[in-house]
């Protein structure tokens, strides 16, 4: 199977977010056993917890990325949506689950004395510089390539590092002043940034999987290449909607009905191949109409 250069600039944030993931539940684990902090344990838990979202974003990149059969002919990038309901959904309860714990930790002053604060905060800058790393180079391919799940995946690494510089300021806190609940404060603007970001996505992929329309911009910008463009008397029922990272779009022109086939065929297909040019993400279906002569 081939894949396209925007197909591939998916997988591969893919493939480095489980990586990350991967590598941070290790260190953590290792932190955890050595200072018993519950702000690592905490922070373990969501790494555990993106581990599983990475690689089911990375399963379903690999299915969207499927040509078009038989029994789907417009392709398989709904799947992209699907997911990002899914890790939305996820991302939300997270979000939930660490603002309570957050709260309950807040009044609750009996913590246990931390241990060997070094190595955890030395772990922890070791995770924000790798999660750091992974956000920056997933927000350049959710920018290139409108990915959803590449999105979804991005905003919960997003969510990661608020607790994980929490988590030092706790350490530091611990070891300098005695203090272990400064973190529960920085996790609840976490889970509030998590809540958030987790209803755009939701709405994002729900307008998507109810066959919303493209953005206004977009719309905008094939009306005027349409408008434009050379043996194009008129058009019509433009109609879009959107698919995973996909743009779907149909679009009938008016021609001059004394054009010859090739003709009428050859203005079609540049104005086709300039939307793309315009759109990479777009799937475009251009019918041709005889104009109505005044």
């Amino acid at each position: 199977m081939s894949i396209d250069p925007q197909t591939r600039l998916k997988l591969s944030a893919g493939i480095a977010s489980v990586l990350v993931a991967g590598t941070l539940v290790l260190v953590k684990l290792w932190a955890l056993g050595a200072t018993g902090a519950l702000s690592i344990a905490a922070s373990l838990a969501d790494s555990a917890l993106d581990l599983m979202m990475s690689l089911g974003a990375m399963a379903a990149l690999f299915y969207a990325a499927k040509p078009a059969d038989e029994d789907h002919a417009f392709g398989h990038s709904s799947v992209e949506d699907l997911t990002a309901l899914a890790q939305a959904l996820l991302v939300g309860i997270s979000g939930v689950v660490i603002g309570w714990s957050a709260v309950v930790r807040l009044l609750n002053p009996g913590t246990a004395p931390l241990a060997d604060e070094g190595t955890g905060i030395a772990v922890m800058v070791l995770s924000m510089a790798l999660t750091f790393a992974l956000v920056w180079w997933q927000g350049r391919i959710a920018r290139r390539t409108g990915s959803r799940v590449v999105a979804a995946d991005r905003l919960h690494y997003i969510g990661d590092l608020i607790p994980a510089a929490g988590a030092i300021v706790s350490l530091v806190a611990s070891a300098r002043f005695g203090i272990g609940q400064i973190d529960s404060i920085v996790a609840l603007v976490a889970a509030g940034v998590l809540l958030v970001g987790a209803l755009r996505i939701f709405k994002g992929a729900w307008d998507a999987l109810m066959d919303r329309q493209a953005p206004p911009e977009v719309i905008e910008g094939i009306e005027t290449l349409a408008r434009n463009w050379p043996g194009v008397q008129g058009f019509h029922d433009l109609k879009t909607r959107t698919a995973g990272s996909r743009v779907f779009v149909h679009l009938h022109i008016e021609l001059d009905g004394d054009l010859t086939l090739r003709e009428a065929h050859d203005i079609g297909a540049g104005l086709r191949r300039t939307i793309l040019l315009a759109y990479p993400q777009a799937d475009v279906i251009i019918h041709k109409d005889v104009a109505r002569k005044a």
